[in-house]
């Protein structure tokens, strides 16, 4: 039987001192004038929104509703700085404001998680979700969660010089005062993907990241399919990672359909939002051999197949699994994939296909880190 979920995510995102300045006399915005945003926190939040991730405000307010803190002088500057950021397409999915004072130690103030509660009930992915603010109880949260934490801070500040302290390096996977880089991190962040399938017939285990950032690796128990899945790295410029157990006992139906699955899935997955993709991509020669694949992902499913083999086998893989191979890719990636071929020798013929899909796909996950657009006139894919 086959098992699948899929998991949400949550950038928790402090307010005073990560998206506003922290008032230095009274550590209070507390007035419409002491209402100031980080240089550059509202474009970044704003290329960030387009990710699929939720956006919870986290945030201690020390003693609100008290007469230290009194509540009318609090909600006119936070309404102003949501409206602002409403404005520019930035709207919180959750807010989470924590009243008590640090002398309280309740187990509702960051660091501590009482009060995420239903981000912790096993419906969030928190290994991929991140927090991100200005203090150490922010990466202490984080650690506390499971999450990544992003510190908003300069490297030379005593906030990053804590983490090193308190050994919060593995959790604290960025410290930086420029919201752009914090953008641009998270944005790399969203173009890899884990996938893992089992069923009956098959483990599989497949990572990518589409920047090619990470080392690769492959072993599907069929020699060639993993030569012909070096190809996609090597031409592609991606890292793949493959692990594949499968009932080759039987024979190899099983095994490459589920890759195929697997990888298109992840490749699915990697692209998020696709803003900023290519799209599109891709035709190359192999020696006597030329192999000409389309490729789009633009949501839409259509799989076109004009590749004639004479051989029952190439290696250890049957010749007629290899449609069926693009065509399960196809279905699980969403994507409208034209695969032809023509040639003398089956083994250039197939590897060229496999390179001249790894080059579409070069072409069609390309991302301009600074376009936030979908690459469609209808505005969505």
């Amino acid at each position: 039987m086959e098992t699948t979920k899929t998991l949400k995510k949550a950038l928790f995102i402090d307010r005073d001192g990560t998206i506003i300045v922290e008032p230095a006399s009274d550590l209070q915005v507390d007035s419409l004038e002491k209402l100031e945003f980080l240089p550059g926190a509202i474009s970044a939040l704003k290329a960030l929104r387009t990710l699929d991730f939720e956006f919870v405000m986290a945030t201690n307010q020390d003693g609100l509703g008290t007469e230290s803190f009194p509540e009318d002088t609090f909600w006119p500057a936070h309404n102003k700085m949501l409206r602002t950021l409403e404005g520019e397409g930035v709207v919180f999915d959750d807010q989470l404001i924590d009243r008590s004072f640090e002398s309280e130690n309740k187990p509702t103030r960051k660091p501590g998680t009482a009060m995420f509660g239903k981000y912790t009930d096993g419906s969030y992915d928190l290994a991929e979700s991140y927090v991100i603010g200005d203090r150490i109880t922010d990466v202490k949260l984080a650690k506390n969660l499971g999450a990544k934490a992003i510190l908003i801070a300069g490297e030379d500040s005593d906030a990053a010089r804590q983490v090193v302290a308190e050994g919060l390096q593995d959790v604290c996977v960025l410290v930086s005062d420029n919201w752009q880089k914090v953008a641009e991190y998270i944005r790399g962040e969203e173009r890899t993907a884990s996938i893992e399938r089992n069923t009956k017939e098959t483990k599989i285990k497949v990572f990518i990241d589409l920047d090619g950032r990470a080392e690769s690796s492959v072993s599907t128990g069929l020699n060639f399919l993993d030569h012909m899945l070096w190809q996609i790295v090597h031409h592609a410029g991606v890292s793949l990672q493959v692990r594949a157990k499968g009932d080759l006992e039987v024979d190899e139906h099983h095994t490459m359909e589920d890759v195929a699955i697997v990888l298109g899935e992840a490749v699915l997955k990697a692209l998020g939002s696709k803003r900023g993709i290519e799209r599109y991509g891709f035709a190359l020669p192999m020696d006597e051999s030329s192999a000409i694949v389309l490729l789009d992902f633009g949501g839409r499913i259509d799989f076109e197949w004009d590749v004639q083999f004479r051989r029952e086998m190439i290696g250890d893989v049957p010749t007629e699994m290899f449609k069926h191979f693009f065509k399960s890719f196809s279905e699980a990636a969403k994507c409208n994939l034209h695969i032809s071929a023509k040639g003398e020798n089956e083994h250039h013929k197939i590897e060229g296909v496999f390179k001249a899909f790894a080059r579409a796909l070069r072409a069609a996950i390309r991302r301009d880190v600074f376009s936030y657009e979908l690459p469609s006139s209808k505005g969505v894919l």
